[in-house]
């Protein structure tokens, strides 16, 4: 199933399901149509919302295209969400905001979204922060679904297999934004091994098709992942830039802002490690707690706030360690210049 549609792809190159508005329906039918794998993020959204966006694809074009879902965990420790409530007191002055009171479990609509899925089967559904059991990925298999997990080391790969997955999205620490991992840990250290050797690792754990995730910006990266296994390339930062991406305007001056110079991981914005442009948020809150999605629930206002004022400062401007070579042009060339080199 899985192999068909990767041999279908005019190039192997896969689009992270960018959740948070960068990811578009539009975007996902531009790298479909040019012969790439396109993905909808239904992260954050409603199970009806999802499946809005799933019949805007459908409508334009017939090509594959996939839906990530993200997998619940546990509830956030109250006291250190309260802890982190109070910590953030200026931020609210600052932006002329109130912190809301915040789910301390919220499944992001998992059930509703899951059976919609069923209903109206797409062609892939792949998973991030987590791995679904067995018996949901059986009844993806039975409706025609191909399933992908996000892991990032080779323990998280062989569970995956285990459960039936079909490939893996391989998630180097390079990658921008969050970090895939089935338990949210502090911000990993400099001594976590990059893609390559991660692909390398997870290739002697689990015999399935490899897509590689974190770094690739350029057709040298993704000439690296193809020779170290993987049997595509899957790329978030690349797209950020492109005309049919939602990314919002403050994000997108950042990425062209020379003024920005690193990335940094942190759980500041939502209580999962997730890496984005080093800014005045990040560093003002270091020791921002692990609490995913109460976090992220508690910053929002503060998040949207700050766009609307056109503040950089305040703002998740996620992005992957190449992001210096996002650029603007349309979705399908970096399609085709990242197919081209991966071939």
């Amino acid at each position: 199933m899985l192999d068909r549609i990767l041999h279908s792809l005019a190039h192997p190159v896969v689009l992270s399901p960018m959740a948070g508005g960068a990811g578009t329906a539009e975007l996902c039918v531009a790298v479909s149509e040019a012969g790439g794998l396109g993905f909808l993020a239904a992260g954050y959204k409603s199970g009806d919302a999802m499946m809005d966006q799933v019949e805007q694809v459908r409508v334009a074009t017939d090509r594959p295209f996939g839906v990530n879902l993200f997998v619940p965990g546990e509830p956030a420790d109250p006291d250190v969400v309260e802890a982190y409530r109070a910590e953030l007191a200026p931020e609210t002055e600052r932006y002329g905001v109130e912190l809301p009171e915040v789910p301390l479990d919220d499944d992001d609509d998992w059930d509703a979204k899951l059976q919609l899925l069923l209903r109206r089967p797409v062609p892939l559904v792949s998973f991030t922060f987590g791995c679904p059991g067995l018996p949901l990925v059986d009844r993806l298999h039975e409706v025609g679904t191909a399933v992908i997990v996000t892991v990032t080391d080779p323990g998280e790969a062989v569970a995956a297999v285990a459960a039936g997955a079909d490939a893996l999205c391989v998630q180097g620490p390079e990658a921008g934004a969050h970090r895939g991992s089935f338990v949210p840990r502090k911000p990993y250290g400099e001594g976590e091994p990059g893609l390559i050797d991660l692909l390398s690792a997870v290739g002697k754990a689990a015999r399935v098709p490899l897509i590689a995730s974190g770094g690739i910006g350029d057709g040298a990266a993704a000439a690296a992942a193809r020779a170290a296994g993987a049997a595509a390339v899957q790329l978030g930062t690349a797209f950020l830039l492109t005309p049919e991406s939602g990314t919002n305007p403050v994000h997108r001056a950042a990425l062209r802002d020379p003024r920005y110079t690193s990335t940094t991981v942190t759980t500041a914005f939502s209580g999962r490690p997730a890496r984005g442009l080093t800014n005045r948020f990040i560093l003002d809150h270091v020791h921002a707690p692990v609490g995913y999605p109460a976090v992220h629930h508690l910053t929002t206002p503060i998040r949207r706030a700050a766009v609307a004022q056109g503040d950089p400062g305040g703002v998740n401007l996620w992005a992957g360690t190449a992001w210096r070579q996002a650029a603007e042009r349309p979705a399908a060339e970096v399609v085709r210049e990242i197919g081209e080199a991966f071939a």
